[in-house]
C-alpha cells in the first residue's frame, strides 16, 4: 500500500475504455446513474474522518462519473475524463491518491471546479475494486489545501473504499438470486405441469358460439357439472369477480396481438388459484380469431408458497433496512465518541460483528427463532480463550424473536468488551455467571436474564457515562417492556435484563 502525490498523468484513456472494467461495472451496477442511500453512511464517516465538506462514493463509467452518494454537494455526476478519481483508479487497486493543493498540480490546476466555483484545493480518494477491476472511488475534496495527511487517516479511507466495494458485491449478489429465484420459480411450475399431468385441464373456445369443450379435469377446476355443456358465460362466471376483468382483458389482448395468454385468477370463493394459458388457434380469412386453444392448471399451493415467499421477503427487506439506519447510527455514535481513526474502527467492527452475528443465526433459521444459547456462545466466544472455563449459564430453553436477538446480542457484545477491558475476562481466572429464566407476568412470558462478573479486579462505578453503556441501555428500546440495568458491585459489574419474548 502507498500514497501517490506527485506523478505524470496516468493511462487513463486505458483506463476509461478497457472492456473488462466496463463489463464488471456494468454487471454489478446496472443502476449506476441512481443514487442508493445505502451508501451514505460510508460518505458520512469519510466526511468526518477528513472533517471535509464534500465526499463521495463514484462510479466511473466511459463517459460519466457517477455519484452512488454524495455529502456536500447536489450533483449526481461529472465528466469522467474531468475527474480527480480517474487518475486515483489508473494506477490500480493498491494506491491511493492524494492531492494536497490542486493548483499547484498540473494534472488539476486548470479544472474548471479548481478554477472556478466551489474552487476545489485538496483532494484523497482510494480505488473500488470489484473482480479485480477498479469501478469507481470513495474520496473526500475540499476547498483549503493541506500540508500534509496522516498514512493511518488514508488507510481508513482505503478500508471505506473496501466496505463500498463489499457492499456493491452484495446488493449484486442479491439482485442476482432474485432473477434466479425468479427463474427456478417458472422452472418448478413447468415441473409441476408435467407431474400433474393426470389434473391438467385442456379446453377449445369456439369464440362465434361461445362453446367451450373441455375435459374433466377443466371443469372440475371451474366447479362445474361433469356431464354438463360448457359456454364462456359458465367459465367466466365461476372466476372470482375481483380477478373477472383482468383475466378476460389479458384473453382479448392475446387475440389481438396474436400472443400467448398466461394469467392466473381465483375461482369464486373457494380460495383456489388457477393458471390459465393458451393461444389462438384458427382465424378466419379475415383474421378473426376462430378459435381459442389452451390448458388450466391448479397453483393454489404453488401460489400459496410465492405469497410465503413475498411475506419473508418483505420482513428481510424490512429487517436490512432497520439494521442499516442502526449501523450508520452505530458508525455516528461511535465516531463521536473518539477522534482515533484507529480506535474507532476498532470500536465499530466490533459492533458491526455482533450484529452480523445475530443477522447470520437469524438467517439460517429463515428470521424466525433462534436458541438464546446459540446466540450467548456466538456473542463470547471471540471474547474468551476458554468458554467452559470462563463462562457459566444456568438457563431455561427460550427463543428468540428477530428484534430480541439482534437487541441482545449487541447489549451481550458490549457487556463482554467492557469485562475484557476492565472486569472479570481481563484476568486468567475470571468469568462469567449468566442465568436465564422463563418467568410467567401476566400471562406473558419474559426473559429475566443475569449477567454477572466474578473473580475479576475491584470494580468502581464510571465518572462518565460512554457510549457503551448507553448502547447496553438502549439496545432493547425495539421490544417494548424490555429494561437493562447495569449495577457496578465492588465484586464485578452485574447486569440484570428483562425482556419480552
Amino acid at each position: 500500500m502507498h500514497v501517490r502525490t506527485e506523478r505524470n498523468d496516468p493511462p487513463v484513456t486505458r483506463l476509461l475504455d478497457a472492456p473488462e472494467r466496463l463489463a464488471v461495472l456494468h454487471a454489478t451496477v446496472p443502476d449506476m446513474a441512481v443514487p442508493d442511500p445505502d451508501f451514505d453512511g460510508i460518505v458520512d464517516i469519510a466526511a468526518g474522518l477528513f472533517v471535509a465538506p464534500i465526499a463521495l462514493v463514484t462510479l466511473i463509467d466511459r463517459e460519466w462519473q457517477w455519484f452512488k452518494a454524495a455529502v456536500g454537494t447536489t450533483e449526481t455526476r461529472a465528466p469522467s475524463d474531468q475527474s480527480f478519481c480517474l487518475h486515483a483508479a489508473a494506477d490500480g487497486a493498491e494506491t491511493s491518491l492524494v492531492v494536497l493543493d490542486a493548483t499547484a498540480d498540473p494534472r488539476f490546476m486548470r479544472r474548471h471546479h479548481v478554477v472556478g466555483p466551489p474552487f476545489l484545493r485538496f483532494y484523497a480518494g482510494a480505488p473500488i475494486v470489484v473482480e479485480g477491476q477498479v469501478v469507481g472511488t470513495v474520496c473526500v475534496f475540499d476547498v483549503q489545501p493541506r500540508d500534509n495527511v496522516p498514512e493511518p487517516l488514508v488507510e481508513q479511507l482505503r478500508r471505506l473504499a473496501g466496505l463500498a466495494a463489499s457492499l456493491f458485491k452484495l446488493k449484486d449478489e442479491a439482485r442476482r438470486r432474485a432473477l434466479k429465484e425468479a427463474a427456478l420459480s417458472r422452472e418448478e411450475q413447468r415441473h409441476a405441469m408435467a407431474l400433474e399431468a393426470a389434473n391438467i385441464g385442456s379446453w377449445l373456445w369456439d369464440i362465434r358460439s361461445g362453446a367451450i369443450a373441455g375435459n374433466s379435469a377443466m371443469k372440475r377446476m371451474f366447479c362445474l357439472p361433469a356431464d354438463s355443456s360448457v359456454g364462456a358465460k359458465e367459465i367466466f362466471g365461476a372466476i372470482n369477480v375481483d380477478d373477472r376483468g383482468a383475466t378476460f382483458s389479458k384473453l382479448r389482448q392475446a387475440m389481438k396481438a396474436d400472443d400467448e395468454y398466461d394469467g392466473m385468477f381465483r375461482i369464486g370463493d373457494t380460495g383456489r388459484w388457477l393458471l390459465g394459458r393458451g393461444r389462438v388457434h384458427e382465424r378466419d380469412p379475415k383474421g378473426n380469431p376462430l378459435t381459442f386453444i389452451g390448458v388450466t392448471i391448479d397453483v393454489t399451493d404453488q401460489q400459496a408458497s410465492v405469497q410465503r415467499t413475498r411475506l419473508l421477503l418483505k420482513e428481510l427487506n424490512h429487517r436490512v433496512k432497520n439494521t442499516l439506519a442502526m449501523l450508520q447510527s452505530l458508525a455516528r455514535q461511535t465516531l463521536r465518541q473518539t477522534s482515533d481513526p484507529a480506535e474507532f474502527m476498532t470500536a465499530f467492527a466490533g459492533r458491526l460483528q455482533a450484529i452480523s452475528e445475530a443477522h447470520g443465526l437469524l438467517s439460517d433459521h429463515e428470521w424466525g427463532t433462534i436458541r438464546l444459547a446459540d446466540l450467548i456462545a456466538k456473542q463470547l466466544l471471540p471474547h474468551v480463550s476458554c468458554y467452559a472455563e470462563q463462562i457459566e449459564i444456568h438457563k431455561d430453553e427460550i427463543s428468540l424473536g428477530p428484534d430480541q436477538a439482534v437487541g441482545l446480542g449487541l447489549v451481550l457484545h458490549e457487556l463482554a468488551t467492557n469485562a475484557v477491558k476492565y472486569g472479570s475476562l481481563s484476568v486468567a481466572k475470571g468469568k462469567v455467571v449468566l442465568t436465564a429464566r422463563n418467568v410467567v407476568e401476566d400471562g406473558d412470558n419474559v426473559l429475566h436474564l443475569t449477567w454477572t462478573e466474578v473473580g475479576g479486579p475491584p470494580v468502581r462505578e464510571p465518572k462518565r457515562r460512554g457510549f457503551g453503556s448507553i448502547l447496553i441501555e438502549r439496545s432493547l428500546d425495539k421490544v417494548l417492556g424490555s429494561s437493562v440495568k447495569v449495577e457496578y458491585l465492588a465484586a464485578g459489574v452485574t447486569a440484570l435484563i428483562r425482556l419480552p419474548l
